[in-house]
């Protein structure tokens, strides 16, 4: 794995390629749009998609908090994807993760898809607050927009970027994206889809490249 590290007023972050930043200095991990749940969604409408997408968002959590040693970790909302996704078998997934993982702080940051799903099961242990939640000299939220209180930490658009090569083939990559007063982080879910950002001059863009984070200009 190849990370890349960034200061952001006066505070380190990790940018990962697993779709996360670890802020080292808090031991916490920031995790934007799980939606966990999705493909359950998908399925209660009779749309046949495939199964094991929650196991697999865990499995890559699991190895994260490994892998940086977080003690905490962060959702910057969509945590669950829809009321219809509650299904017994992300519950109980969900709820078999916690169990291991029951040293580790969490707290939910809610979005847009959370009013819509609910809270997760307080079985869960997950702390839920109302944007912004400020920390340091960041502001924890889900929809992007530079605010007073902090510097901006969101997810909700699912940012890619498009790289076009020399013989005009084109590839749209997961990115993470670091404007003047905010910055938006990618995905995590393993089922989501990707937006195309459209940076201003001055805006840092990082994007993951298998298991490489590498800036772009």
């Amino acid at each position: 794995m190849s990370d890349e590290r960034i200061s952001v007023r006066g505070e380190e972050l990790v940018l990962l390629p697993e779709r996360a930043a670890y802020w080292p200095a808090r031991t916490t991990l920031l995790v934007a749009d799980a939606h966990f749940g999705k493909a359950a969604t998908f399925r209660a409408a009779a749309i046949p998609v495939p199964a094991g997408t929650t196991d697999a968002t865990l499995g890559r959590l699991d190895a994260l908090v490994d892998r940086t040693g977080a003690t905490r970790v962060v959702f910057l909302g969509d945590f669950l994807h829809a009321r219809e996704g509650r299904a017994p078998a992300t519950i109980r997934a969900l709820a078999e993760w916690r169990g291991r993982r029951a040293a580790l702080r969490v707290t939910l940051v809610r979005g847009n898809h959370d009013r819509h799903a609910g809270d997760p099961p307080r079985e869960l242990a997950i702390e839920c607050v109302d944007a912004p939640a400020i920390e340091g000299p960041f502001a924890f939220v889900h929809h992007p927009a530079a605010l007073p209180e902090g510097y901006a930490i969101a997810g909700h658009l699912h940012p890619a970027a498009t790289l076009v090569g020399r013989g005009r083939q084109a590839e749209r990559l997961p990115c993470f994206w670091f404007g003047a007063g905010c910055a938006v982080l990618p995905a995590f879910g393993e089922f989501t889809g990707m937006a195309s950002v459209e940076p201003s001059a001055g805006d840092r863009v990082f994007v993951i490249a298998d298991d490489r984070v590498i800036e772009v200009r």
